[in-house]
């Protein structure tokens, strides 16, 4: 069977720019069929959508007088995706720690930030010193034992940590109902987008060599649709920016600026936090 306009997968890749994989993990996506200069060409790509909304995420932040929390979530967001890309371009071992540590580091901030709600000055240092304790723990213990599974733990735990306080100041802090619905929307879509991306991660890991197969069948590049790791990295780049903005939203609420800001969903689907003073002295400009 032949698509229009396919071409098919090389039976020998193309020799590899980056020589010998060092990394502990070696994706689904087969190596170095596409250039000489990447080894799993649409696994790099993919991480363009990390980079992209945290560079807008970061924008927005400054552009709407957000605090710098938001502005430092988002630029860990993006080294997350300019780790992910190199990791995938080289399939180096420290590269693979460049795409994970981040991970981890990235999400200290806004641990701080939800456990240090209603806290005083210096229980919230306290906090921070606590938080960066633990991250440079796990760091050792990562190094020393080098199994992907203590990232992928620690990481999945400390979101499901941030989710449930978080959602506890929702529902104990936020008294306006059609507010807190907004709240829990962006949310839910966060967590939905999120947890499809999971699936999808998932399956391309436990049936890869059937992938590998229709890939073939079909031919590029129409194979590169069914690289579920790159579609893995699109759906947590949203998810991860909803719940960005999620958070931006619920830190205006608990300090008393809701009046000054507004949430706007661009084309209905797409979220931003914006500074509604501004936009009135625009509009008188």
């Amino acid at each position: 069977m032949s698509f229009p306009f396919a071409w098919p997968y090389p039976q020998i890749p193309h020799e590899a720019h980056w020589e010998d994989v060092t990394s502990t993990i070696d994706w689904c996506e087969e190596n170095y069929v596409v250039t000489s200069y990447i080894a799993e060409a649409i696994n790099t790509i993919s991480n363009s959508i990390f980079i992209i909304l945290a560079l807008f995420a970061s924008y927005s932040a400054w552009k709407n007088k957000l605090e710098l929390r938001f502005i430092g979530i988002s630029l860990g967001f993006m080294l997350v995706g300019i780790g992910s890309w190199l990791f995938h371009m080289t399939l180096k071992y420290e590269f693979q720690l460049l795409d994970e540590l981040p991970m981890i580091y990235a999400t200290c901030i806004p641990i701080w930030s939800v456990f240090s709600e209603g806290q005083s000055q210096l229980i919230s240092i306290w906090i921070g010193i606590f938080t960066l304790f633990g991250a440079y723990l796990l760091t050792s213990i990562y190094l020393y034992f080098k199994d992907p599974t203590i990232h992928q733990v620690t990481y999945a735990l400390l979101n499901v940590f941030i989710i449930i306080k978080s959602l506890s100041l929702t529902y104990s802090q936020i008294n306006d109902l059609t507010i807190r619905k907004k709240l829990i929307k962006l949310m839910k879509l966060g967590i939905i987008i999120f947890l499809i991306g999971y699936i999808l991660w998932n399956l391309d890991v436990h049936l890869c060599s059937n992938w590998i197969s229709i890939r073939r069948f079909i031919g590029m590049p129409y194979g590169f649709l069914l690289e579920l790791h790159g579609w893995w990295h699109i759906l947590t780049g949203l998810g991860v920016y909803y719940y960005i903005v999620y958070l931006e939203y619920l830190r205006i609420l608990l300090i008393g600026k809701n009046s000054k800001y507004e949430l706007k969903e661009w084309f209905g689907i797409f979220p931003e936090i914006r500074l509604i003073k501004d936009e009135k002295i625009l509009k008188k400009n």
